[in-house]
């Protein structure tokens, strides 16, 4: 692998030393390392051509795992252009919110997010929007056919995706000079103050942290010779560094699953394929275990199985190496660290804990003090690293709580580090809730559902679930004894994502608070 620090460099490197091999497969449709060369090349033209995007402006893309996505991604970087991933299942509040605080000037989504994007780009500053429809890159694609101009539908400027593409295949690529320190990629985050936040994440950062995954797993990144299971979403950090970057560096292959939730279409997705990886969360290999088809899949090629984003249930670790003969390798990470920090190495794994730091990372395990602790002693996790993000965009304040002057940042998790060098997960400082894997805000929730009318005051907490891990549980001190919980629900629906809508709300005539007024989340969980 060439000796560089920018994603765009090592992407180049693995188009010409993996031409003819599969790089992603999805719906049954194959791009080799040569067509995701070409059309994501003639995407990226489109952008210097066809828009008034310049290097370092941000793209927005809000997409499923489809074809689209890596093309959209690898063309963007190679154009200088700043990605911006975006949860296709945000509602409009949600979008509007990151769009405008990440001043994204365009956006990739699928066409029948068309209506409410209408909606919601009059308060941003997007100027250009490619729609997309599933099936577009199930045909080839003939230079110059179909190609439009962009009609106008109000401020926005709107183009068909194989149009842009087509429109990229009739001009030059230039080359774009980028610096490792280069911004990449605003992969958005929360905290407990509930502001999603876009982590500012380099090409040095990215490159970094995959070039860590794969001195960490060096058995399980055979060049050109992995196929791995992409059931996570690539607009979600994990999965995008570890499978549309670390993979594809390695000349690896990702069959992409566009709806995980969909087990028997995951199973007919990767039935014809000898799958030597499976990264997930444990409620995906839940699924997966009690599904009948999958039971019935070849394993015998499976050689990898990594989890994050949520605790590993002993139950569905047990269950998953019984099915497929392999130990799950469980791992940490953050948004804010690109994410991978922690992972257990192959052949030794240590059940019940995140592994060692990756190749290159410092931990250290500090107190309310800020003093460092012996092994042993449970404290805040700190981490120090090439992998660590370059701060939070346009939130000087915000950076500085997490990160320090010298490096280390601040994983608000409680943790302890063993005499032989794994780390174990005891608390979380902060009060996120892990839904499926997925971060959700406690503050957001109760400043939504607070501008419901029947409602007083309220607080969310996490609680035990079989299905997600956690749920959410809203406490609810209501205005009067019409309040109606179902009605409260349906209004949520309207304004958050599906898996940040409380599956449980309980009324209450008092919230516990302490002396300066802030909300006891502690008394209510326990």
């Amino acid at each position: 692998m060439n000796d560089t620090n920018t994603v765009v460099n090592l992407l180049e490197h693995a188009f010409t030393t993996y031409p003819d091999k599969p790089a992603f497969t999805c719906l049954g449709k194959t791009l080799t390392y040569k067509e995701l060369d070409s059309l994501s090349s003639q995407f990226a033209i489109f952008l210097q051509t066809q828009t008034d995007l310049k290097p370092g402006d941000r793209l927005a893309i809000q997409l499923p795992n489809l074809l689209q996505y890596p093309v959209a991604a690898f063309g963007a970087m190679r154009a200088g252009i700043v990605i911006v991933n975006t949860n296709p299942l945000y509602t409009p509040r949600e979008m509007q919110h990151q769009f405008s605080d990440s001043g994204a000037k365009a956006l990739v989504t699928l066409a029948s997010q068309k209506a409410v994007l209408e909606t919601v780009a009059k308060n941003t500053q997007i100027q250009t929007v490619i729609l997309t429809d599933v099936g577009d890159l199930h045909s080839a694609i003939a230079a110059g056919a179909n190609s439009q101009s962009m009609p106008k539908s109000g401020l926005l400027s709107e183009v068909g995706f194989r149009d842009a593409l087509a429109a990229g295949a009739n001009a030059d690529f230039t080359a774009v000079a980028l610096e490792p320190h280069s911004l990449a990629l605003l992969q958005y985050t929360g905290g407990t103050t509930g502001v999603a936040k876009g982590a500012m994440l380099a090409h040095q950062n990215l490159v970094a942290n995959a070039r860590q995954c794969i001195a960490q797993s060096t058995a399980y990144f055979n060049e050109g010779a992995e196929t791995y299971v992409a059931a996570l979403p690539l607009y979600h950090i994990y999965a995008f560094t570890v499978q549309m970057l670390t993979l594809i560096f390695r000349g690896g292959h990702n069959i992409l699953i566009p709806d995980p939730r969909n087990t028997d279409a995951l199973v007919e997705a990767v039935k014809p394929y000898a799958f030597t990886g499976f990264p997930g969360i444990s409620t995906l290999f839940a699924s997966l275990c009690n599904n009948p088809s999958f039971q019935q899949l070849n394993f015998s090629a499976l050689k990898s199985t990594s989890a994050g984003g949520m605790a590993l249930s002993e139950k569905v670790a047990t269950q998953w190496k019984a099915l497929t003969g392999i130990e799950i390798a469980e791992g940490y990470g953050m948004t804010e660290s690109s994410p991978v920090i922690s992972s257990n190495p192959p052949g030794r794994i240590q059940s019940g804990t995140i592994g060692i730091p990756v190749p290159g990372t410092e931990v250290r395990i500090i107190d309310r003090e800020g003093n460092t602790l012996p092994d042993g002693k449970a404290g805040e996790l700190c981490v120090r690293g090439p992998q660590v993000m370059q701060g939070y965009w346009q939130r000087p304040e915000a950076t500085a709580e997490v990160v320090s002057d010298d490096g280390w940042l601040r994983t608000g998790d409680i943790a302890i580090r063993q005499q032989d060098g794994y780390l174990k997960l005891v608390d979380r400082l902060k009060d996120i809730i892990l839904v499926s894997g997925f971060n959700v805000y406690p503050n957001e929730i109760e400043e939504v559902a607070s501008s419901y009318p029947d409602i007083l005051e309220c607080a969310a907490i996490s609680v035990p679930d079989s299905q997600s891990g956690e749920a959410i549980k809203l406490f609810v001190v209501p205005t009067s004894n019409r309040f109606d919980a179902d009605r409260l629900r349906d209004y949520l629906r309207t304004q958050l994502t599906p898996y940040k809508v409380p599956k449980h709300i309980a009324l209450i005539d008092e919230l516990p608070k302490s002396n300066v007024g802030k909300i006891l989340r502690r008394e209510l969980r326990d």
